[in-house]
């Protein structure tokens, strides 16, 4: 196995030389990081990842915080925590979850959080790494989302060309930024098109979406169509017409959104606003270690479309 020694004789160099390339390549001249960087290519030469942690002050960790009141083997955390580890593997680094809002468990070079509340901002500002958030904000920090206006616009003009005559909304009971962009999305689509909006919002419960339907049936007339804002409502609406032998999709369509596990298990399965939750994760591990590298420098944010899935809750095209 080649080793550091093997490096710079190679490069014609000293070791000295090949360290500074390995670990502060910023001290070292173009041409120089040129000869050592083809001299451990052709050496076949890794360099010790754990000694240039050690150099760099590093400690390889990441502290991923969940801090929604969810199970962490819920599938949309699954689909994230495979994203992240997929981008953190690269770099050799170490993902620690967390599910408490505590920064004393442990050291770690940064930190990746999702399912953040207004009652948390204050506590993430005592943060003393560079912090990426998986969400939309308006405090500023950095963020990887999906676009939330544009997935629940598109979901909207979708079952508007599918003939439905009513659209109602179903939110998610929470002030956050990303429920405002989607409702936003909603509304905007309806005036364009001079429909009425009806919205309704819940905890982002099945039972209770459910239970609202089954207890004012009497409100929805056929051709109604429900956007929702997550899955895990637009579940509980079509259980709750179901119930209520409501025809889906000929008189009642669902959307949903998210697109992770429970639209497949759905029965009519949910069209749905799926997303890329995975390539999100991986998203999120390559901004925090960019933040990192570069000593906390704000990286803006990052948005993904989501895409329509068409399945058994809506009509088909005529």
């Amino acid at each position: 196995m080649a080793t550091l020694n093997d490096v710079a004789k190679k490069a014609n160099v000293s070791k000295m030389t090949v360290s500074r390339v390995i670990n502060h390549p910023e001290q070292v001249t173009d041409e120089l990081k040129t000869l050592v960087i083809q001299a451990m290519k052709e050496l076949n030469y890794r360099p010790n990842t754990a000694a240039k942690a050690l150099v760099n002050n590093r400690t390889l960790v990441i502290k991923f915080f969940i801090l929604e009141k969810m199970s962490t083997t819920e599938p949309y955390y699954m689909n994230l925590l495979t994203g992240i580890a997929k981008g953190l593997e690269a770099e050799q680094y170490s993902l620690q979850l967390v599910t408490q809002n505590n920064f004393d468990i442990g050291l770690c070079d940064g930190y990746i959080m999702t399912g953040v509340r207004q009652k948390d901002y204050e506590w993430i500002s005592r943060a003393t790494k560079p912090v990426v958030l998986f969400g939309e904000n308006d405090r500023g920090y950095d963020f990887i989302d999906t676009d939330n206006k544009q997935g629940v616009s598109a979901a909207t003009q979708h079952v508007l060309d599918l003939g439905y005559e009513k659209v109602v909304y179903i939110g998610i009971d929470i002030n956050e930024k990303f429920e405002k962009s989607r409702e936003s999305g909603y509304k905007e689509v309806m005036e364009k098109n001079h429909k009425e909006t009806t919205a309704f919002h819940f905890k982002n419960h099945s039972s209770l979406s459910s239970q609202f339907i089954e207890e004012n049936w009497h409100l929805f007339e056929p051709n109604t169509a429900f956007v929702c804002s997550s899955d895990r409502l637009a579940l509980g609406i079509e259980r709750g017409i179901l119930k209520m032998n409501g025809s889906i999709p000929n008189d009642y369509g669902i959307v949903g959104h998210d697109g992770v596990f429970l639209d497949q298990i759905a029965y009519p399965r949910l069209t749905t606003m799926r997303q890329p939750v995975v390539e999100m994760g991986e998203a999120c591990a390559k901004m925090i270690l960019k933040k990192i590298a570069e000593n906390g420098k704000s990286q803006g944010n990052l948005v993904f479309e989501s895409t329509l899935v068409e399945r058994e809750s809506t009509r088909k095209k005529s």
